[in-house]
Formats: C-alpha cells, structure tokens, sequence
C-alpha cells in the first residue's frame, strides 16, 4: 500500500473533523469527547495547519486521505525543543502498516527541515497496535508515563517513545 504525506486541503476538513469528531471514527485510545466542530477549519484558513510551533499532515494512500499526523514543538531547555508527533489512522485503513510507514515519513520530514535531534511520541500502555507501529517505524520506548492521560471519565498509563537524528540517518 502506498504511503505519503501532504498538507491538508480544504477538501480534508471534514474528513478531520469526523476522525476527531466521531466516536468510532477516533476509536478507543483516540476518543476525548465532542469538541468546536470548527476548529480545524479556523486554524486552516489561518495557518493553512502548518506553523512553526506544529502542524497536521494527512496521510495518504493513493488519491485517498487514510489518516492524519500532528506534530507540536515541546520545550526542552531554555534554548533547545524537540517535536512530538500523534497519529489518526482512520478506520478502513488500521492494521495495514500504513501507520508505521507515515511515522517514519513524518520523522523524516521533520528532521529534513528542522534542526531537531529528537521527534518523541507517546500512547496509551493498553495500545499494542500503535506501541508496535512506532517500533517498526523505528522508535524506541523510553518508559512507562504513569496517569499521563485523561480517556473515557479516568486516568491511563502512557508510554513514551522516541526517535533521534542518528537512529533514522543508520536504519534501512
């Protein structure tokens, strides 16, 4: 299946809105309540949803949009940052590898036009899908993120992987 990354189009805002939107669209670990059906498309006609602080790219497999990835800057010291990056993959497209391909394209991206050392992405200890993703993708799982994140009425266990510079520039 053919993978690649590009900027969201107008075309794209509701496809973003029924995978964050939509229950069974986000799935169990993606699922945090309804919210501004608005917001993706303020931020698009501002931003085009790429900024220097973060962005959203849609996934795609062919001519179809299969998912999104989002990035943020994270501060890390006074002078330095590195990025932490989510996924979406949407329903008819999970558990084909698409979403390992997009992350390692994603690190990819990131490292080619910033001068981060470090591209950091964490998920719910109960997600094995998305844990393997990241590992085949080429990230290294750091830890256990006790009580990071509120889901579903509690507080959910993460776990923290990440990527540098030098483990993409030496994997196949």
């Amino acid at each position: 299946m053919d993978v690649s990354l590009r900027p969201v189009r107008e075309a794209d805002l509701s496809f973003l809105n029924h995978l964050t939107n939509d229950e069974e669209a986000a799935g169990l670990h993606q699922w945090y309540g309804w919210h501004n059906p608005h917001r993706h498309r303020e931020r698009w006609e501002s931003d085009g949803l790429v900024g220097d602080d973060g962005g959203m790219l849609i996934i795609a497999s062919g001519d179809d949009a299969a998912g999104f990835l989002s990035w943020s800057k994270q501060r890390s010291s006074r002078v330095g940052y590195f990025w932490e990056m989510g996924i979406i993959v949407a329903p008819e497209f999970r558990g084909k590898g698409l979403g390992s391909r997009a992350q390692r394209l994603m690190a990819r991206y990131l490292f080619d036009h910033t001068p981060v050392n470090r591209v950091a992405a964490a998920t719910e200890i109960t997600n094995l899908a998305e844990q393997r993703a990241l590992e085949k993708a080429g990230f290294t799982r750091e830890g256990v993120l006790r009580g990071i994140g509120f889901r579903a009425g509690q507080w959910h266990d993460g776990v923290l992987y990440s990527i540098l510079r030098g483990d993409l520039e030496t994997a196949p």
